[in-house]
């Protein structure tokens, strides 16, 4: 069993789906002080901000540890999370009609193995439909996103071209995680 120190519904989706058994419990780690130069580098000490501060709290000595953090970049730029409908509309025209790229880190611990993960996957996008770029606005879905964007929901119409596994766009590359547990945990 893991515990997924995120507060993540998309994430306990992806570890449902894909049967391992989980606890979501986390502490909250302010990433807005970060500094980075490139978006692997934020992920990256975003990530093991996280992992850190719920290492403390939780320690991995009864449950291996899961934690996780994704960035999107598009034109050069690290989009974040939007903190408004203005931000959101801004991040997500950036994203239309251009490559986007959203990069998970993860790090599981347990008492025997640590694991970083740095997945990218890359999108083209079409142009997004203005109307429709509203509707998705107006529905709040995009809130709490890394970049405003949703690959699962309204970007997943004006996916031209992907390179990289979805799961790493929903925020845990699920694909590596599951090969490393089944190794671990074997039945």
């Amino acid at each position: 069993m893991i515990r997924l120190a995120s507060n993540s519904s998309t994430r306990a989706m992806l570890l449902r789906e894909a049967g391992i058994e989980f606890v979501q419990e986390s502490y909250d780690f302010n990433e807005d002080e970060i500094i980075a130069k490139t978006p692997k580098e934020f992920v990256y000490l975003a990530t093991l901000g996280k992992y850190e501060t719920n290492l403390r709290a939780f320690g991995c000595e009864d449950l291996a540890l899961l934690v996780a953090d994704t960035v999107v970049t598009a034109q050069g730029k690290i989009l974040r999370k939007a903190k408004d409908e203005v931000e959101a509309r801004d991040i997500l025209l950036s994203q239309s009609g251009s490559l986007t790229s959203i990069i998970t880190c993860m790090i599981y611990q347990s008492k025997a193995k640590k694991i970083i993960d740095i997945s990218q996957t890359t999108y083209s996008f079409r142009e997004f439909d203005r109307q429709d770029l509203e509707d998705y606005l107006k529905s709040g879905e995009w809130v709490g996103k890394a970049g405003a964007c949703m690959v699962e929901g309204f970007c997943k119409n004006y996916i031209e071209e992907v390179r990289g596994f979805e799961s790493t766009a929903m925020g845990l590359n699920i694909e590596v995680l599951k090969a490393f547990y089944e190794k671990l945990n074997p039945l």
